[in-house]
Parts: C-alpha cells; sequence; structure tokens
C-alpha cells in the first residue's frame, strides 16, 4: 500500500504539524521499511524533489494569505501524482491542499488527520467552508489528536462515524543532551525552583497570566519562558512593571542543542494557554518525556487537559487566570517526586512515536 501525506510544509520547516508529518514518514521507514511519501509547500521559490527513505516533493510559494500558502506548482504536482498511491493521508487546516484536491479529486481513499479547527481565521472559514465540508464527506477517515477534540469540534459532528482517536507521539530520545549546558544553567539557578514554559509568544499562549502568577510565588521559584514573537515587547514591559525581571525571564528562542538542558533544569513545566487554538501542547509532551510534571489549563474545546491528567500527571487550572496559575504550580512543586513518575508513564504508555506509527500502520490496514 503506498501512501502520500499531503501538508503545508515539511522540515527543515518547523512547526507542531510539520513534526508530526515528518515523525510519520521517518517512523514508518524504521519500523517497517515503508516509504511514505510528502507532498509539502517550500518556503522557498522553486520547487524540488528529494529522495531519502522517502520522496518529498516540494513545491515554491508564491506568498502567505491568511497563514495559507499560495503555490500553483503545489496544485499542479498533486495534479500529476494524486492517482500514484492508495492512500491520501492529508493534515488540516491547510485551505490550498483541500482546493487542490478539490480541483482534481483522487480515485483512492483518503484519511484526514484533523489537528485543529479554524479558529481564528473567521472571514478564511466563511469563504472556505463549502470545500471544507466536501472534504470531509469525501474522506474514509477522521483522524482526532484526542477524544475531546473530536467530540468538541463543531465542524466534526456529523462526522462522528468517521472519527479514528490517534493521540500525537514523540520521540523520547531525539532531543540531544547537553551536558556542558546544563551545567550552566545548574550553576546559574542554584538553589532556584524553576517553572519552564516554551512558545510562540502569541495570543492564545496566555503568557501574561503566568508573568502575573510569578507574583504569587515563593521567592526562591524563578519562571522561565522560552520563544519569539508579536508579544515579546509587551510581556517585557509588563515584567518590568510589574517588577518582577529577577523572578521572570525571556529566553528568547532557545537552539534546538540547549532544548533538553532547560527541561531537566526544571522542577515544573506550565502551558497557560488560553484558547481552542492550542488544540494539544505537544511540548507538553516533551516535558513529560523528561519526567517533568505538568501545569496546564482547562480550555474547552481542546485535547490539553486531557493530554494532561489532572491530579496524575500535573495540574489543570482554569485558564486566564493567574491566581489559579500560581495555586497549580505551587501544588505540583509539593508533589513533585510522585507527579514526576506519573508524567512519565502516562507519556510512555500514550504518546511515544512508535505508539503513534503502529495505530497508524493499523488503520491503513483497515483501508484495504
Amino acid at each position: 500500500m503506498k501512501v502520500l501525506q499531503v501538508c503545508k510544509f515539511f522540515p527543515p520547516v518547523f512547526g507542531g504539524i510539520e513534526q508530526v508529518a515528518y515523525d510519520i514518514s521517518d517512523g514508518f521507514y524504521s519500523l517497517h521499511s515503508r516509504s511514505i511519501d510528502v507532498l509539502c509547500v517550500d518556503n522557498k521559490s522553486n520547487d524540488s524533489e528529494e529522495k531519502h527513505n522517502y520522496k518529498i516533493f516540494r513545491c515554491g510559494i508564491l506568498g502567505v494569505v491568511f497563514s495559507t500558502p499560495i503555490s500553483f506548482s503545489f496544485i499542479k504536482k498533486w495534479r500529476e501524482i494524486r492517482n500514484n498511491y492508495d492512500v491520501i493521508h492529508l493534515h488540516l487546516p491547510n485551505p490550498l491542499a483541500v482546493i487542490a484536491l478539490f480541483l482534481f479529486p483522487t480515485k483512492n481513499r483518503i484519511v484526514i488527520h484533523w489537528h485543529s479547527d479554524i479558529v481564528k481565521q473567521k472571514k478564511l472559514l466563511f469563504l472556505f467552508k463549502p470545500f471544507q465540508t466536501w472534504i470531509l464527506k469525501q474522506a474514509a477517515r477522521v483522524i482526532v489528536t484526542s477524544p475531546v477534540y473530536g467530540i468538541k469540534s463543531s465542524a466534526l459532528q456529523p462526522y462522528q462515524q468517521k472519527l479514528t482517536c490517534i493521540p500525537i507521539g514523540i520521540d523520547e530520545n531525539k532531543m540531544p543532551n547537553n551536558v556542558f549546558y546544563e551545567s550552566e544553567l545548574h550553576k546559574k539557578y542554584a538553589g532556584k525552583k524553576i517553572v519552564f514554559s516554551l512558545g510562540r509568544l502569541v495570543y492564545y499562549k496566555g503568557f501574561e497570566f503566568l508573568v502575573k502568577a510569578a507574583k504569587q510565588l515563593p521567592p526562591d521559584t524563578v519562571i522561565l519562558i522560552g520563544g519569539e514573537g508579536e508579544l515579546y515587547g509587551k510581556l517585557t514591559t509588563l515584567i518590568s512593571e510589574l517588577e518582577l525581571t529577577d523572578k521572570v525571564i525571556l529566553l528568547g528562542g532557545i537552539p534546538y542543542d540547549q532544548l533538553s538542558a532547560y527541561y531537566k533544569l526544571c522542577d515544573v513545566f506550565c502551558l497557560p494557554s488560553i484558547h481552542e487554538s492550542e488544540a494539544f501542547g505537544v511540548v507538553q509532551l516533551e516535558a513529560m518525556s523528561f519526567k517533568k510534571p505538568v501545569v496546564s489549563t482547562d480550555i474547552a474545546n481542546s485535547g490539553v487537559p486531557w493530554v494532561n491528567k489532572n491530579g496524575y500527571s500535573g495540574v489543570v487550572v482554569e485558564p486566564g487566570n493567574s491566581e489559579a496559575l500560581a495555586a497549580g504550580i505551587i501544588t505540583v512543586l509539593e508533589k513533585a517526586n510522585v507527579l514526576s513518575e506519573n508524567a512519565y508513564l502516562r507519556f510512555h504508555t500514550n504518546f511515544t512515536k512508535n505508539k503513534m506509527v503502529e495505530s497508524l500502520n493499523q488503520l491503513y490496514s483497515e483501508l484495504r
């Protein structure tokens, strides 16, 4: 059975969906010596084709509109190769790909990997909804990353019989160790309790509530926030206004070869997101893989609170509430030993890359 993954981008252009797509193609070859090819847009203007253990068809980009890449060569390449595969594994949201399939339908089975609803681009959704309805009707199966999202998503309500839950899984051994940098961090923050948070500094991540929570944390607790984004300036100003420059530190973008050092350093990981745009929270898995308990938020219509099991792998609190975040962090710090072991057990039982790949392999087999 030949499978083609269709996604917006693909590493080295990184993002949550891109990492999942990479892990699927890489994992299938590692575990089953099977090639899962990829069709994607590139962040460059030229087309290219790469041959590794699988093929990657990269199509040049003309621009981005409403977070959607525009590429005529993507549609052209889709038309050329669409019937060379038995299964089309389509990662959504991706309006360009859906329109390509609408213009040039395939005779083969379609599996939709539903990572999230379109929740911010309301104007785009209004125009795109007929195409979204069409592709959902065409799909043989729809993968959701958590049972909560499948039940709560308004777009998926008419298609419950097609849903299959396959949680995102990650490779716990992928992140490189950096013993020297880890040692430097331990020296720098000796005697401190460390709360680590990571993500783009954008509206739905809720970092302003984590900053405000620092006022209510013990004096020996330091919050480290990694990431870049449009709210960096506003968060810097907020930290200064609250006189928290020694207690909350914006790290900026963290080089990948240093990231494991921060996960190892911290006592608790915090995901303070406030909106269902945070559909899963892969960073929670990364923290759990390092045996770190998590404080996350009870976001309606999101899989975030399902990933972090309240009272077991960490604590789930009300979103947009700095007092609740502070209380949750203090509770986790007090119970860190038990919660740390539970966090790793939950990760290893449910969220490894190999488990994700084997679940997909079973799904593909059912479509024969």
